[in-house]
């Protein structure tokens, strides 16, 4: 059996650190995520961090009607009835990835290192690992 490609997730600071101390299991997403359990998950915190802070495995994607999300996982998401309702404002689902194994890189790797050898952007929500990459990002599916 392969190992799924990896997701690179972007994260506002304060989740990704959430996410790998514990206290937040589910990310939440607007879109569709279309990944196996068993995926790794790359975890990039956005500005102002703006580096690769960690890595993670897709435990499974549910997805539910906002209220139902909330009523059933508000603990695990880590954000306010009130953000998690201005974040999904429009959406009829909420795709909700459950994250198990969170791990913290010793050392982030930052933008400007990952940008050093490809023209590397960060995704604005998601996208898989794709071979171009830079070989830092690689390595981590790798391990």
């Amino acid at each position: 059996m392969t190992t799924p490609s990896a997701l690179l997730l972007s994260l506002r600071p304060r989740f990704a650190e959430a996410i790998l101390n514990g206290s937040k299991t589910i990310e939440i997403r607007r879109r569709p995520v279309r990944a196996p359990a068993g995926t790794p998950l790359i975890l990039y915190a956005s500005s102002p961090t703006m580096a690769v802070v960690g890595t993670a495995v897709l435990a499974d994607v549910l997805v539910l009607t906002p209220h139902t999300a909330w009523r059933r996982y508000r603990e695990s998401l880590g954000v306010t009835w009130s953000e998690f309702m201005d974040y999904l404002e429009g959406a009829p689902a909420a795709h909700l990835l459950r994250v198990t194994d969170a791990k913290e890189l010793d050392q982030p790797i930052p933008l400007q290192v990952l940008r050093r050898t490809t023209r590397f952007n960060p995704p604005q929500s998601f996208r898989y690992v794709a071979p171009t990459d830079p070989l830092q990002l690689r390595r981590l599916v790798s391990r």
